[in-house]
């Protein structure tokens, strides 16, 4: 039987500052004081009688047993979400709405052909596609404010809780513009590379310890001129205008490559192959509408 004393305030409260890791950030983003925040979360702790944070340093960490129970605390506020989602799309004739996140590797290649496949269905459901890492995306995956997250695999310790669909494997290309020095005949690409600025992804992505790996077996330990960077329009705008080397998976650049806007450098990368599929949580009805979002995106994905 559920405690009475376990209102939805309580959740919500629970949820926001595990995922700021803030008292204050979650207190500004919920529109109440920094006290009431932490009465909510006393009261809460009292209630369940272990301790769901604690204090590291400035910031607050969740505790084991906060770990556990944020895993039952998103499901509850995801089941609601979609209670009442249901109610109000069935009082107006449409369907639930569908929350996808998308990382840049799919979100050129295979969102636009599979969403507009999923329009021809018909299921009057409304689509929300949300880009940004992989880290970040998961976490509102975890919350409950993603249904679907789709790319590459993540680190094993980030899949606790959640089921993964294999689509296609996809390496990590070293793209520039046309007309690029290096892509002259004869060149020794490693031995160059330095000479110009190197678009990189960010330590926290999932395709940096591949892409670090990858140039440490080829000479490169370091880069001299690193930009650190998950803006794919940045990424393009750079390269137009500069010398400048991306190192990026393959799909985000997959157009610029057809119409011949930017080039790969003639560099074996096939160590950098990893998986890029769907990401979903176990714990999560599948509407009729999700089920049908899922087989467009594998036909898009062939």
């Amino acid at each position: 039987m559920i405690d009475p004393r376990i209102k939805l305030r309580h959740l919500r409260t629970f949820l926001e500052v595990a995922r700021q890791k803030s008292v204050i950030g979650a207190a500004n983003l919920l529109h109440i004081s920094q006290p009431a925040v932490t009465k909510t979360i006393r009261e809460l702790e009292e209630t369940l009688g272990v301790s769901l944070f604690e204090r590291e340093g400035r910031r607050i960490r969740i505790t084991r047993h906060g770990e556990i129970f944020l895993r039952h605390a998103g499901m509850a506020i995801s089941a609601v979400r979609q209670g009442v989602d249901s109610v109000t799309n069935a009082y107006e004739g449409e369907g639930p709405p569908l929350r996808i996140g998308a990382l840049p590797t799919v979100s050129a290649r295979i969102m636009p052909r599979a969403i507009s496949l999923f329009l021809k269905e018909s299921t009057r459901s409304s689509i929300k596609i949300v880009t940004g890492e992989n880290s970040v995306l998961l976490e509102q995956l975890r919350l409950g404010e993603l249904d679907l997250v789709v790319g590459r695999l993540a680190a094993p310790e980030r899949m606790s809780g959640f089921f993964f669909e294999h689509l296609y494997s996809e390496k990590v290309v070293f793209a520039v513009r046309s007309g690029h020095p290096l892509l002259e005949a004869g060149q020794d690409i490693f031995a160059r590379i330095g000479d110009f600025p190197v678009l990189m992804p960010t330590r926290g992505s999932i395709i940096r310890p591949f892409v670090e790996r990858f140039l440490i077996a080829n000479g490169m330990p370091a880069i001299a001129t690193e930009i650190e960077t998950v803006s794919d329009s940045f990424g393009r705008a750079f390269l137009r205008a500069s010398n400048a080397v991306w190192v990026i998976s393959e799909g985000v650049v997959a157009n610029d490559l057809s119409d011949g806007t930017l080039a790969v450098l003639p560099v074996d990368t096939a160590d950098t192959r990893g998986p890029v599929g769907l990401t979903m949580r176990t714990d999560t009805a599948r509407p009729p509408a999700f089920e049908v979002l899922l087989q467009t995106i594998r036909e898009a994905a062939r």
